[in-house]
């Protein structure tokens, strides 16, 4: 297996994590998948707070642990998936549509459908530190987000 090149970002609050992702969801594109790997608590559903901020989405994004997929309106569509719970019916979900749709994919738990996700996609894990400090390492697989981390890394603006 090919050593991926990765990116390694550190918060020290709530608030710092969801200003990355938001400076993620800024620059996201139709078909842009990224997968959410960390324990329970790390910050997913925070991240993807974030996120749909930057993607100019308002009211409250909560985890979809009991409905496996939230759907949100912003500049784009935003596809919130959480398939902890899901095994044999993942096939059945239709998640090509939303993978290769009109929108942007966040899935909690990517391990659980390791087999349907897509080759392109920026894997993004969140490691729990002291208190609300966390390090988020992103490796993406693909060009699409290979530049995309480029450009969080190099965006040093305070928004």
């Amino acid at each position: 297996m090919e050593k991926r090149q990765t990116y390694t970002f550190y918060t020290r609050s709530v608030e710092e994590t969801q200003a990355l992702a938001e400076k993620l969801g800024k620059r996201v594109e139709p078909g842009d998948v990224f997968t959410l790997s960390g324990d329970l608590g790390a910050g997913k559903t925070s991240f993807t707070q974030g996120l749909a901020r930057g993607m100019g989405i308002e009211g409250v994004v909560n985890s979809p642990t009991f409905t496996i997929i939230k759907e949100y309106i912003g500049r784009l569509p935003l596809y919130h998936m959480d398939v902890y719970r899901i095994e044999d019916e993942a096939e059945d979900l239709g998640l090509d549509e939303y993978f290769y749709g009109d929108g942007v994919t966040v899935i909690e738990w990517p391990q659980m459908i390791a087999e349907q996700l897509p080759e392109e996609r920026c894997e993004i894990v969140i490691k729990r530190g002291a208190e609300d400090e966390r390090t988020l390492i992103f490796t993406p697989i693909g060009s699409r987000y290979q530049i995309l981390c480029e450009a969080i890394k190099h965006d040093d603006s305070g928004d």
